[in-house]
């Protein structure tokens, strides 16, 4: 079936091979033998049970978490020309009722359930007159509980599987599954472990970033300013952040949105529906925009609060560049982030052990954030990947920022600190520095203190700044309670003995991801005219990888078309004439403007 399935690659999704172990994964199906493809997001994980529900006698049924990704997805595959129809709660009784004998009638091999559709008794009926040839879990991970999402609706799968008779292939797929993760989901699915196909955690387009004591918003405003016609998600811990962010970037005149789980499913559809459709170009979320995220053309995603764990980083991070064309992961770490988080598992209502694990998981993610090693390395050591080499071109890879001697400063703050017996937080130590003549002052007799106005040539905010690098440097920790007071730790005393310089990188400043390119910005234009003509998502009519390749190969004929990454017959027919014109159109003009 390997040749067919090739066929069907090249003819339906416009590609000539086959990814890192997808051809693997086929094989086992093909056979009848369950597996699990633990491949990284953009990997081509859908791929390895679309392809083989074309040719497989009987129905593909795959569960996945969000409606909004079975919408996303069913709605790619139908403008790539292949039936596919999901099953979920957004249906009405008479359009569910109406897919149920659409399946029957054998018009579609492919159908997308959610996880809460296996308790529904209708449902396990119209299985019993159906063949299912293969059943995919996604985000496979979810059944874990030590994963970092698991879900209890998950826990259903192994006792549904156990109805279907004959029993089918197993297909299991997740991007973010440690060693740990994975020993479970095979237990739970019983698929043996040399059925294991592991493709390697690296994402070569993405790029890792990790700054720290920066200005968060002047960053954030800046490099989505300098980014303009690129789409993003900017990710935050809680959701009066996300209202906050999203507020500033608004009035800076950024078309940006907001998500969270406080908002009702309405707005929350609202939001992702503009945010796919490009009348949005960035999204500030909670981990609530989850994933159900498909669109292929985000070209960076911000995290402005640190998430609790790696593998949720991973995730997160991976929406970008979903189509293989270089993307920017950034996390701006604050050192306030961790209790943020600490006090999120506190509150939740999970078991001593998993709260545990989830203490361990935080610690991994501070850890990662203050490395001074290659950053994609953290992460793939993490997840028991054994490649080697540093990636060259994270943040720490290529930092060539030059570095600035700030002792004499960083004496003030943390000398500051102590005469005031570190009892007071960040603001009123930058006050005090300052030489501030507020009513605080008088009351405390900080005006006496020696380091009173040790730092008046500097705003407050500045020297705020600087505590706050002082604290992501390990010089300085925050205490636990509501109001956070700053003290010194034991690298500080080295430091005010003169024993130890404090070095400070100068400030990241936000560059573009890619160079403008005129040729792109015309076909991305038409793009979005012909998905509004055809109400798609823009990413579903070509990638921006595939509009690339158009500028650079420059097509004239459908069978050059043809050739190009990601164009199948389907799409040929719907939008080639379009795009080979605009193309010629733009190429005559270019030689014009040369001669003349």
């Amino acid at each position: 079936m390997l040749k067919d399935a090739q066929e069907i690659l090249k003819h339906y999704y416009g590609h000539e091979a086959f990814r890192d172990g997808q051809e693997t994964i086929m094989q086992h199906l093909f056979s009848g033998a369950s597996a699990i493809g633990i491949m990284p997001t953009g990997g081509g994980k859908s791929i390895c049970y679309q392809i083989p529900s074309q040719l497989l006698n009987g129905v593909t049924l795959v569960i996945s978490p969000l409606i909004s990704l079975m919408k996303d997805q069913v709605d790619e595959l139908k403008e790539a020309g292949i039936p596919a129809t999901f099953l979920n709660s957004s249906l009405s009784q008479e359009e569910g009722a109406e897919r149920f004998r659409a399946v029957r009638r054998g018009e579609y091999s492919l159908v997308y359930i959610a996880p809460e559709r296996l308790e529904s008794p209708s449902f396990m009926n119209m299985l019993r007159n159906l063949h299912v040839s293969l059943v995919a879990v996604d985000e496979a991970h979810c059944l874990s509980q030590w994963g970092h999402d698991f879900r209890p609706s998950y826990m259903r799968i192994p006792e549904f599987l156990a109805q279907i008779h004959p029993a089918p292939p197993v297909l299991a797929l997740t991007a973010t599954a440690t060693p740990e993760v994975a020993a479970d989901i095979r237990r739970l699915l019983d698929i043996p472990q040399e059925r294991t196909v592991l493709t390697g955690f690296t994402r070569e387009n993405l790029s890792f970033h990790v700054h720290k004591g920066i200005d968060r918003d002047k960053f954030i405003r800046d490099y989505v300013k300098e980014n303009a016609k690129q789409s993003g998600i900017i990710y935050a811990a809680t959701r009066k952040e996300v209202e906050r962010l999203g507020a500033k970037l608004k009035k800076a005149g950024i078309a940006a949105g907001t998500y969270h789980g406080g908002m009702s499913s309405d707005e929350r559809k609202e939001m992702q529906d503009a945010f796919v459709y490009d009348e949005l170009t960035v999204m500030v979320a909670t981990n609530a925009f989850g994933m159900g995220i498909n669109k292929s053309n985000v070209r960076f995603v911000i995290h402005a609060q640190m998430p609790r764990n790696i593998e949720s980083y991973y995730q997160e991070a991976g929406r970008a560049g979903r189509d293989g064309s270089p993307s920017e992961c950034i996390l701006l770490f604050h050192p306030q982030d961790t209790r943020i988080q600490q006090f999120l598992i506190d509150q939740s209502d999970l078991a001593e052990d998993r709260k545990k694990n989830e203490y361990d998981k935080l610690q991994d993610i501070v850890n990662f954030c203050h490395t001074e090693g290659c950053l994609e390395r953290y992460i793939l050591d993490y997840f028991g990947d054994p490649e080697s080499d540093t990636c060259g071109k994270c943040s720490s890879c290529i930092d060539e920022r030059s570095v600035v001697d700030i002792t004499k400063e960083a004496q003030m703050v943390l000398s500051c600190i102590k005469r005031m017996d570190e009892r007071f937080g960040k603001t009123i130590v930058a006050q005090v520095l300052v030489g501030s003549s507020n009513q605080k002052m008088k009351d405390f007799s900080f005006q006496r203190l020696s380091t009173y106005g040790l730092m008046k040539g500097a705003g407050q905010k500045e020297v705020m700044q600087l505590i706050d690098y002082l604290v992501a440097s390990r010089y300085i920790a925050l205490s636990g309670g509501q109001y956070p007071v700053l003290k010194l730790t034991e690298h500080a005393l080295p430091v005010l003995k003169n024993e130890e310089k404090v070095m400070r990188k100068q400030t990241v400043q936000p560059k573009k991801i890619t160079e403008d390119d005129p040729l792109f910005d015309m076909l991305r234009e038409l793009r979005s005219q012909l998905a509004d003509q055809n109400d798609v998502a823009p990413y579903m009519v070509f990638s921006d990888q595939t509009l690339r390749e158009f500028c650079r190969f420059r097509p004239k004929t459908h069978t050059e078309f043809l050739k190009i990454k990601g164009v199948g017959e389907t799409k040929l027919a719907a939008y080639g004439d379009s795009f080979i014109s605009a193309i010629r159109t733009f190429t005559e003009q270019e030689k014009s403007s040369v001669q003349s």
